[in-house]
């Protein structure tokens, strides 16, 4: 069913006990001050309330329109306005949805919003402010981390990696390929299906811990392959023209991208995962489905009048405009094909160009190993890791140049080979060496971010530089 306002329950709590220490001695300040004013005002009130006339139904409405009310109005109003794909790579979920944003301590500070009393004369209740991240941008290096990974010790080898090499940034799945969600996360619509979890245990001091290592954090969401929520509300589900639930090749059922509840989903988990103090959030399968019999698939009427590419573009800037307000970057990770391939941009839906308006990070998945023999004039792209991404950057820089001067315009962070692609035939083994020769790749083309893709979590430490 649609959001409707009070379904969107943003939990701002942990950010009120983090200052209602600070505003403690402010209080007992007021409340003295007060209790003076009272006295005063009661010997002034009987010396001549034969001359007053006392309107105690006035009194509390005055009361009520500078107090909590309008703090809880102002939370709605928050809350109205705050609104991913990894491709195959089997060791590999679909790289598409895996993307990074590095920083450390970004947007960790929060600003208080003061409110000003309605009716001056009338003593309010103590408000709790509102506090919002600043954005502060931060060249991440980063790696994806599986929430297995995350919710278990294995996170210190990861950590680790962090403290003693260039990686300042963490990819942590928050709702992954099978569309359950990491943690206990306080969203109405994810429990309203059962979808949370508690593989990440508690991921709020998860959070806090990372921070304190002054860690970019970035919270991976899949959108649109979420066979979960397609099982559990068939009719946000892709269908066949029979009306029966359409499966991939996996068997694994897709939700439609033309439908505004998934939307509304997809922006309500990813409100929560801003809330706790994630720096960004990065769409992965933010696309249709590939798989075998999609192109007779049932979209619905709206998919007569609105193309694939459409509706995508349409969900990011409908997520960016949501999500910016929180304090929050936005990231979306698409297929690296789709730089210079006008035909799979149409046939999942990704406008390089008109997605990169409405997105602060565009994650092109430009394993080496992901391009066909003879793309971009190399015989043979997984042996020539440095080439192809250089060629790859090459051309995205030339399309992201169709976005005129002074708009806006997505940085491109790529999302970089960390694993052995077995499944082609001619195929190298991947460590540092070839994890490096990626990077400067990157480099030469004048790209200064980068993302690291293993589907288990495990890094060629010898291809990063040391701190």
């Amino acid at each position: 069913s649609m959001r409707k306002k009070h379904d969107m329950y943003i939990d701002y709590e942990h950010f009120y006990r983090k200052h209602r220490r600070r505003g403690a001695s402010k209080a007992f300040k007021v409340v003295l001050t007060v209790v003076l004013a009272s006295a005063v005002g009661m010997a002034a009130f009987f010396t001549i309330k034969s001359h007053i006339n006392f309107d105690g139904d006035k009194y509390s409405k005055q009361k009520d329109s500078a107090g909590n009310n309008g703090a809880e109005d102002k939370i709605s109003a928050v809350k109205d306005n705050s609104a991913g794909n990894h491709a195959a790579g089997n060791d590999t979920p679909d790289p598409e949805n895996a993307g990074i944003n590095s920083g450390k301590n970004a947007g960790s500070d929060f600003m208080e919003t003061v409110q000003t009393p309605a009716v001056t004369p009338v003593v309010q209740n103590p408000v709790d402010p509102i506090f919002t991240k600043e954005r502060i941008p931060v060249k991440a290096k980063g790696i994806y981390v599986t929430s297995s990974k995350a919710g278990s010790e294995d996170r210190n080898r990861l950590i680790e990696l962090v403290d003693t090499t260039e990686i300042n940034a963490m990819v942590i799945d928050v709702k992954g390929d099978t569309g359950k969600i990491s943690y206990l996360m306080n969203s109405p619509k994810a429990q309203g299906i059962d979808a949370t979890t508690n593989q990440i245990a508690d991921m709020e001091a998860l959070v806090r811990e990372l921070k304190e290592k002054e860690i970019y954090l970035i919270a991976r969401i899949v959108a649109f392959k979420d066979p979960y929520l397609a099982e559990q509300k068939h009719e946000l589900a892709i269908k066949n023209k029979d009306g029966s639930l359409y499966r991939d090749n996996n068997g694994e059922c897709w939700v439609n991208p033309y439908k505004k509840e998934v939307w509304d989903y997809l922006v309500e988990v990813a409100t929560e995962a801003a809330a706790i103090g994630f720096d960004e959030i990065q769409f992965d399968y933010i696309r249709f489905s590939t798989g075998q019999g999609i192109a007779d698939a049932d979209f619905g009427k709206e998919a007569g009048t609105k193309t694939k590419e459409d509706i995508i573009t349409e969900f990011t800037k409908y997520a960016y405009e949501k999500l910016k307000p929180l304090g929050v970057f936005v990231a979306a990770d698409v297929y690296g094909t789709i730089i210079s391939s006008s035909m799979d941009a149409g046939l999942v839906g990704q406008n390089y160009v008109e997605m990169s308006k409405y997105l602060d990070y565009i994650c092109p998945m430009i394993y080496p190993s992901h391009f066909g023999n003879g793309n971009y004039g190399i015989e043979y792209p997984d042996l020539e890791p440095l080439l192809i991404v250089r060629k790859v950057l090459n051309a995205s820089k030339e399309k992201i140049a169709q976005i005129p001067e002074g708009e806006h315009r997505a940085i491109v962070r790529p999302w970089l080979q960390d694993f052995t692609a077995t499944w082609i035939k001619h195929h190298q083994t991947y460590s540092g060496k070839e994890v490096r020769a990626q990077i400067n790749g990157v480099y030469e083309a004048g790209y200064e971010e980068w993302l690291l893709w293993n589907a288990a979590a495990k890094y060629s430490v010898d291809g990063l530089q040391a701190k």
